[in-house]
């Protein structure tokens, strides 16, 4: 049975976004697959930063999330991949959401507008790197039609990780 998605609004980050962000990945579990923890708020500024130039530069970016009430929820979007290794020059599109909105469709709702968003702006395909034991996000690739095209070692963690690939 497929239900409805929640509405989901996205819009580019503000400096007050980094504020939530911080606030909302301060949250182990919702840091599971992202080193444990948040990271220092100045990280979530220069993010919050890099975003709006991104979206003014190519269109898209890692907006912000915000639940029907306007609530920050989280972040989805697609940006290039940023490290030496793996997808390079491919476009990533990702998702991380507070743990008070798991279980209940905001990330696919997103993760679909970012599709529409990034072939929009041109992007032919996308790619979602996942910690193999991500299971959640997992699923969401799967809801995306996206296929696991690889699965590979992260050279700092030496974490099982799957690539998975979507045409546009």
């Amino acid at each position: 049975m497929n239900r409805a998605l929640p509405d989901v609004r996205l819009r580019v980050p503000t400096d007050e976004d980094a504020f939530a962000w911080h606030r909302i990945f301060a949250d182990p579990e919702v840091m599971e697959f992202h080193g444990g923890k948040a990271a220092e708020l100045s990280v979530y500024e220069e993010l919050t930063a890099r975003q709006r130039r991104h979206d003014a530069e190519r269109g898209f970016c890692l907006w912000t999330m915000l639940d029907e009430s306007g609530e920050v929820i989280g972040f989805t979007g697609a940006q290039p991949w940023p490290q030496e290794w793996g997808p390079k020059g491919e476009i990533e599109i990702g998702w991380r959401l507070g743990r008070a909105h798991w279980g209940k469709g905001y990330v696919t709702a997103a993760a679909h507008a970012t599709l529409e968003r990034v072939r929009a702006a041109g992007v032919s395909g996308v790619v979602a790197m996942v910690d193999a034991r991500n299971e959640r996000s997992i699923a969401v690739t799967r809801r995306l039609g996206m296929e696991l095209v690889e699965t590979f070692t992260t050279p700092t963690a030496q974490r099982l990780g799957h690539c998975y690939r979507r045409k546009l």
